[in-house]
């Protein structure tokens, strides 16, 4: 055996050693594939598409036609997003309280949840509009809301957030943070499709935001780029492991701004209508 080859062997034996693999590998259920990302790209394009028509997608819709252009993204919509979130059922080891698991236990739960994200895409779209709104208001240098879907970063991350947040209060594993991480390379804004966001909700210029899983935003509220909404401490278990779960990033009620780098930390209240200063360190509640 020459060199080369005895090389090869034995890197390939210690890279399959099952001593090495631990929590790097994962063998999904019935085999299925993990989600992909181009689909799941492809979902976000046809999303964008639906929601704002003629803006993305083919640009000569019209309006004696676009009954017919949403008609069949829309059902191309659900057959991603059912073929999807199944991949991201399948990656998980969960069994029903009742009976064995079966894979069209999962193409069936993957299809109802289908259903539903078609039947909230009205309300998807009502709400984004609230958000497009607030920022045409909040933005002397916007010219027309045209011009804030078509290239504003907050809008295309709250696309990817809302949809994402839709899914996680749906228990579908993995894709709603694939969904917002993928609105995190777009457009640097990070938001964990946990928190909570209400209407008329606006960043603007937005590179550098991030916005924790367990945030509660209220209605009317306005980010500055770099404000970071995030945990002061991490509690521990007995085991030293961090604990998931608990409420540990802020609550901003209505009305609420926060100008640039400014860092708001903690299970903390900053009430309705404060405005909290570019560059401050905000770790206890505000009135």
């Amino acid at each position: 055996m020459d060199q080369t080859t005895n090389t090869l062997i034995t890197a390939v034996d210690k890279l399959s050693d099952s001593n090495s693999l631990n929590d790097l590998f994962h063998e999904q259920q019935f085999g299925n594939p993990l989600p992909s990302q181009e689909q799941l790209q492809s979902i976000i394009d046809i999303l964008r598409s639906i929601i704002f028509p003629g803006f993305y997608g083919r640009s000569n819709v019209n309006i004696n036609t676009i009954k017919y252009h949403i008609g069949v993204r829309v059902e191309r919509l659900h057959k991603l997003v059912a073929e999807q979130v199944l991949a991201g059922l399948c990656f998980v080891d969960t069994v029903p309280v009742e009976g064995e698991l079966t894979f069209d236990i999962l193409k069936n739960k993957a299809r109802y949840i289908a259903n539903e994200i078609v039947a909230k895409l009205p309300m998807l779209k009502s709400i984004l509009a609230t958000d497009i709104e607030a920022a045409y208001l909040g933005d002397p240098a916007a010219d027309n809301k045209s011009e804030i879907i078509a290239c504003y970063p907050c809008i295309k991350a709250l696309t990817n957030y809302r949809l994402a947040h839709e899914l996680f209060v749906m228990g579908v594993p993995l894709i709603p943070r694939m969904l917002t991480e993928m609105a995190h390379s777009e457009t640097g804004i990070d938001i964990h499709p946990g928190a909570q966001i209400g209407h008329h909700f606006c960043i603007d210029h937005g590179t550098g935001v991030v916005i924790g899983g367990t945030c509660i935003i209220g209605n009317n509220v306005k980010l500055y780029q770099g404000v970071t909404l995030g945990a002061k401490s991490f509690p521990l278990d007995d085991n030293g492991n961090p604990i998931k779960g608990i409420p540990r990033h802020p609550i901003l009620e209505d009305d609420v701004i926060v100008y640039s780098n400014a860092t708001v930390l903690g299970r903390i209240t900053i009430g309705k209508g404060v405005v909290i200063g570019a560059n401050k360190w905000v770790t206890e509640s505000i009135g």
